[in-house]
């Protein structure tokens, strides 16, 4: 049962596919398509990417996380692909991969890569690697009653598309500073997370997450993010609700399926439908596991 605890705490993220129910009519009117302009894929804005996955009942990156940390010596690694599907345009990443070990107690260090698929027809798709992270993660709170809190200091590194939409001159390296709360109950978790990165963009999200059964783990989340032009003045805001689910294949290896809609996001914000999945293995110290 020990073996089990932190593989549920690591892959209950990917998430029960509900968001396909929010109609399309929910999204943001773009003045692009009044132009006869194009949707603009995730890769291409400043916010973070809707990359699912299992980390967090949403997105394998530290802006929306939990608040639980790896033992020492333990690992995560989750390997996957993303595609997004915009009202007239389509991005696919692949692979997504996101890794983190337990460095000691309290404090964990994990990385999230990814590449995008670029397109030869002109359409706006930057191929190469999209926006990556660098994470390490403090428990400030580990309460026997339930409630965790954690600071997550994060590096964010640009993608080459990301850079083509900012004007010349920007650095491609910013910093961030989530913070994530916690209250787990048995098989159950409540999870949010709130925090800005130095480039003017701000973040929040929650959702919840259970251990269904022994081997399938189910979560649902909500998160926002929106940045401000500090040449035109504008402000681009994001948001998503996402689903899916997990299922352990093996006591340390899980795959998973998710998808998330966005809502009342105009498109030049990367308004769309995103489906991700793949697979988590979580590599523990043989006395651990024992």
């Amino acid at each position: 049962m020990r073996a089990r605890r932190p593989i549920s705490i690591a892959t209950a993220g990917a998430v029960l596919a509900l968001a396909v129910a929010i109609p399309a009519q929910a999204q943001g009117k773009s003045a692009n398509h009044g132009n006869g302009k194009k949707s603009t894929p995730p890769s291409r804005t400043p916010l973070p990417s809707p990359i699912t996955g299992p980390a967090s009942g949403l997105s394998p990156i530290a802006w929306l996380d939990d608040a639980t940390v790896l033992a020492p010596g333990s690992m995560v690694l989750t390997v996957g692909a993303m595609r997004w599907s915009g009202v007239d345009l389509s991005e696919l990443d692949v692979p997504v991969i996101d890794a983190s070990v337990g460095v000691v107690n309290r404090f964990q260090l994990g990385a999230n890569v990814s590449r995008a698929v670029g397109s030869a027809d002109g359409s706006g798709v930057v191929g190469g690697f999209s926006t990556s992270y660098v994470t390490g993660k403090f428990a400030v709170l580990n309460g026997a009653s339930g409630v965790k809190l954690a600071v997550s200091p994060t590096i964010e590194i640009l993608g080459d598309g990301a850079m083509q939409a900012l004007p010349p001159g920007q650095s491609r390296t910013r910093f961030g500073l989530p913070v994530s709360v916690e209250l787990t109950q048995g098989p159950a978790r409540l999870f949010a997370s709130t925090g800005f990165f130095t480039h003017g963009g701000w973040f929040a999200g929650g959702g919840g997450a259970v251990q269904a059964t022994p081997k399938i783990g189910l979560s649902v989340s909500f998160t926002r993010s929106w940045a401000t032009d500090d040449t035109t003045g504008t402000t681009i805001t994001r948001q998503q609700l996402s689903g899916g689910a997990s299922y352990f294949v093996r006591p340390n290896i899980a795959v998973y399926g998710a998808i998330g809609r966005t809502i009342a996001t105009a498109d030049e914000s990367g308004a769309g439908t995103t489906v991700g999945g793949g697979v988590t293995f979580l590599l523990t110290p043989a006395r651990q596991s024992r």
